[in-house]
């Protein structure tokens, strides 16, 4: 980094890769593909697409993420072997901007697991620091555990990997142990007291265990950091990451006392946390920082007063600047396709004809049932229609009888490869009979893990969108719909994951992952 991009701090996004691990938010092939588009598209630097050795479905995304990228870095992980180095570079070498990331747990902890002595270790980063340059002129290296390991070993590695040809070094705080102080001295010392360390790009990377991700990763910027590595709405392992959205706009807001600055587009934040939420099947709480549905709602009367005479009273950033309309336009029956294309637009999603026509008759559907259709709606409405053309099962009509008279009764019509199928289930409830039925008509044995319903907007004609996460033989997919009835819904996002477990099913081994990286980075 020159003397000129000082002050520049570059983002690593790795929902990708180290989001995705988060148990339940494996990606489809095409979803890779289109968040590595938006996140392309809004100026993160880098973007880790996966881990191309887990499977051939990650070195396939990861392939076809570096073909298509026309202004971000795409990084491929490895660990440290030959290996994995080589299958990365072969994912990634199409990519105009390559780079190789390769790590091994530092810590004692970690050490145990390979069974290496620090000697040992060090041996085997210079070795495969040293291939991966070879093949690839942008090399990033990490430690992982790197905020457990022992100073003074953790200063040797480093400085090995530097002669080694790595360009930038990455400190992980893997299981999200260190605090801000702790974060900046580590970056420092590093920077001032390892020969070289003052030639490359320091990077930090944050887990979110003690609530403090996206503290460490600013205060590591203090130290002297220029990369952070994160994820949208920090989806990740265990307690998630370092949120992108918090650390792009602290650094905006508080330009004041923090002096660095990113090329990421905030106004395109709210579209792609919104796209990360529904292909993940990870919903953003209400009270998330900068993308929570409240994080601009205000209900107290001393907020509502304040908010009316001067909005900076309670609000330190305008909504527009994270890609939120000013005003909410209410959407209604009355409304033309042109206005519904116009309001999708604003809202981040650019339809075809085609996909248009279908939004836009479910639209008209809901208006029917609703009095107003807000924006939350129509996000709802192209997110339940994305793969229906696709599907091998089908839900075309449901009819549940339920009451304080005993139980309850779903009969349902759904089409299987085409074929009209019909059964009437009863169970413990509406939703019970309905899962009941669909297991009736569709046999599995995959295991529901979590069920999940929210109201899209208030009042007692709002939408329900209900989360599905079903696991099977070691395959985790998840599913997701709107409607404002709530066990149409329920059905609706069952039989979606359903869906997904189908093609994962008839893809031998290729979205499952055939070794465990659980612990990376």
């Amino acid at each position: 980094m020159t003397n000129a991009d000082k002050d520049r701090v570059v983002i690593f996004d790795t929902t990708l890769r180290d989001g995705e691990q988060s148990p339940g938010a494996t990606m489809t092939h095409d979803e890779k593909l289109e968040i590595a588009g938006l996140l392309d598209e809004m100026g993160v630097d880098i973007i880790e697409a996966g881990f191309p050795i887990a499977s051939e479905g990650d070195f396939r995304a990861v392939s076809e993420i570096a073909k298509n990228s026309k202004n971000s870095v795409i990084c491929g992980l490895a660990r440290a072997n030959t290996k994995d180095i080589d299958r990365c570079w072969e994912a990634i070498r199409h990519a105009e901007q390559p780079r190789i990331h390769t790590f091994i747990g530092t810590s004692p902890l970690h050490r145990a697991i390979p069974n290496l002595t620090q000697d040992e270790m060090a041996e085997r980063i210079h070795e495969t620091v040293t291939h991966a340059r070879n093949l690839c002129d942008n090399v990033q290296w990490s430690p992982m555990d790197a905020t457990r390991t022992e100073w003074d070993y953790l200063a040797r590695v480093v400085e090995i990997a530097i002669k080694a040809g790595a360009t930038t070094i990455n400190i992980p705080d893997t299981v999200g142990y260190t605090a801000p102080v702790e974060s900046a001295d580590l970056i420092r010392r590093l920077i001032n007291e390892v020969p070289g360390g003052d030639e490359v790009v320091f990077a930090t990377h944050c887990h979110n265990d003690l609530g403090m991700a996206t503290a460490n990763s600013l205060a590591a910027v203090a130290g002297g950091a220029r990369q952070i590595e994160c994820t949208i709405n920090g989806l990740g392992e265990r307690a998630g990451n370092t949120a992108l959205e918090e650390v792009v706009m602290a650094l905006k807001v508080r330009n004041d006392i923090m002096p660095y600055y990113t090329n990421v587009d905030s106004t395109k934040i709210m579209h792609i946390s919104r796209r990360v939420a529904t292909v993940s099947g990870f919903n953003v709480q209400y009270n998330k920082a900068i993308v929570g549905k409240n994080a601009f709602a205000h209900e107290s009367g001393i907020h509502q007063d304040g908010m009316l005479k001067n909005a900076e009273t309670f609000e330190i950033m305008r909504p527009s600047d994270v890609g939120l309309a000013e005003t909410n336009i209410v959407m209604g029956k009355h409304s033309g396709r042109a206005a519904l294309r116009a309001k999708l637009k604003d809202l981040g999603f650019e339809l075809g004809a085609n996909q248009l026509d279908d939004v836009f008759y479910r639209f008209k559907d809901l208006a029917d049932r609703k009095k107003e259709v807000y924006d939350e709606d129509l996000v709802a409405l192209v997110a339940a229609g994305e793969d229906e053309a696709k599907d091998r099962l089908t839900i075309k009509s449901l009819r549940v009888v339920c009451g304080t008279g005993g139980p309850a009764e779903a009969k349902l019509v759904m089409l299987i490869d085409g074929e009209e199928k019909t059964v009437t289930q009863s169970g413990d409830g509406p939703v019970d009979a309905t899962f009941k039925a669909v297991r009736d008509l569709h046999p599995n044995d995959a295991h529901l893990s979590l069920y999940q319903v929210h109201a899209v907007t208030e009042g007692t004609d709002a939408q329900a969108t209900v989360s599905v996460r079903l696991e099977e033989e070691g395959n985790i997919a998840t599913g997701q719909s709107a409607d404002t009835d709530t066990v149409l819904a329920s059905a609706k996002a069952y039989v979606n994951a359903l869906n997904r477990l189908l093609v994962r099913r008839g893809k031998t081994g290729e979205d499952k992952r055939e070794i465990s990286y659980k612990d990376v980075s």
